[in-house]
This record gives structure tokens, sequence and C-alpha cells, in this order.
């Protein structure tokens, strides 16, 4: 099979499996677009931020930042604590990007959620067959690290787009933005409810949703995330040793 048909077959395979960002990723970018815009900041800046620093929950985050007119010490801390879990989302993906050059460093910096939910769903190993819905052959052995930057990639391109036209459509035509900043939590929800059925485990999402809850229950708001993080680590950690053990 010539080289291009097989590139052509990937990004093809790329685009099917990463549909549930696309059905997001556009409407959340537009709704930060609107936001950055209603907040009086320009295009180009809401276009800058979404190719430079893609963050998704950090970029909306930010507007509130700019708007209190905080220091960069303190915006930097802050943006450090909300995406303090990429720390474990690094962490779980070390064994599957086995590959190196551009691709690994540009898949670790598009590691949002939403690329996490997906990449994390592929098989650990590069020789083993990707099977995406909707195509009728599996992607051979060999193609798993083109596969991930690719999702890595159009997710970027799905978020930048609905980003860029929210913010030129933001001064166009008036808004109401009222309740707009939870699609972000949707999609993530809908992400994870599709994990839930793909790999039917659902005791590892329950395990995670329990700290989560009691920690926005006790603690600050500022300490809740982390602590979540931490507990659900840990307690995944020890049922996985002891299932290992058996």
């Amino acid at each position: 099979m010539p080289a291009f048909i097989k590139e052509d077959r990937l990004l093809l395979a790329a685009v099917k499996y990463s549909i549930p960002v696309l059905l997001g990723y556009p409407a959340i970018g537009f709704a930060f677009g609107l936001l950055m815009t209603e907040a009086g900041y320009p295009w180009w800046l809401t276009l800058f931020m979404s190719v430079v620093m893609y963050a998704g929950a950090g970029q909306f985050i930010s507007i509130g930042l700019f708007a209190a007119g905080v220091g960069l010490w303190e915006a930097a801390l802050v943006q450090l604590v909300v995406n303090a879990r990429h720390i474990a989302y690094g962490l779980s993906m070390i064994k599957r990007m086995t590959f190196s050059g551009f691709r690994k460093l540009y898949c670790i910096f598009g590691m949002t959620d939403e690329t996490f939910a997906l990449l994390s769903s592929l098989p650990s190993s590069e020789e083993d067959e990707i099977c995406v819905p909707g195509l009728k052959e599996p992607i051979p052995a060999g193609g798993r690290s083109k596969f991930m930057f690719l999702i890595t990639f159009l997710n970027q391109i799905y978020w930048v787009s609905g980003s860029l036209i929210g913010a030129f459509t933001g001064t166009l035509i008036p808004f109401s933005i009222e309740g707009i900043g939870f699609a972000l939590t949707a999609l993530f929800i809908v992400l994870m409810l599709e994990q839930m059925f793909r790999i039917r485990k659902s005791g590892i999402f329950f395990i995670s949703a329990l700290p989560a809850v009691l920690a926005v229950i006790f603690l600050p708001s500022r300490m809740s995330l982390l602590a979540a993080i931490a507990i659900a680590l840990a307690v995944s950690s020890i049922l996985y040793r002891k299932e290992r053990m058996r």
C-alpha cells in the first residue's frame, strides 16, 4: 500500500477517533472566545492563548486573573495548582509514549484532559493493532505514535478554531454568557461516561469521584483538587497492588 494512502488512512482514523472531542471542543472554545471578547480583550490574544497556552480550564481562569489584576507570580501559582493534575496524567502515560522527538514533545504539550481520555484508551504497546469505531480494518502495529500525535494535533485544531470563531462572533453579535463556563465540565463528564462503557471497569471512576466530592465538601476550594487527586491516586495504587498480588 503506498505511503500516502497509509497517511490518509491514519488521519481519517484519528478524525473518527477524536469525534467526541470534535463535538465538544469547538463549542467550549467558542465560549472561551466569547468570554475574552466580553472582558474587552482583542481576538488575537484569544488566538495566542489557544495556540501557546492551550490549557482549557486554565484559559478560562486566566480571564478572571486578568480582570483582577493579579501579579505574574500569583497567576503562575494559581495555574500550577489548577493544572497539577497533569502530573498524574504524565506519569500514567510514560509507558505509552515510547517514541521520541518532536511528536513526543508535542504530545506532552497538548495533553489536555480530553486528549488524555482518548490516548489512555489506546493499546499500551506499539506492537498492538488499534481498532477504531467506523473503520473496517484496524490500524496496523507500529502506527500508534503517529496516531497519538494526530489525535493531539486535531484536538488543538478543534479548540483553536472554536475559540477564534467565538472571539470574532462576540465582536459582532451580543451574547448572554451566563452559565457558559460549565461547557468544559460537561464535555469531560461525557468523555468519562464513554470511558466507563468502553473499558467496563467503573470501580476506578467511583474511587476517583468519592474523594473529589469529599474534598469539595470539607476542604477549601484552593486545596480540594490537589487533595482529591492525591487520595484517588493513593487508593488506586493500593487496589492495583492488591490485584496484582492475587
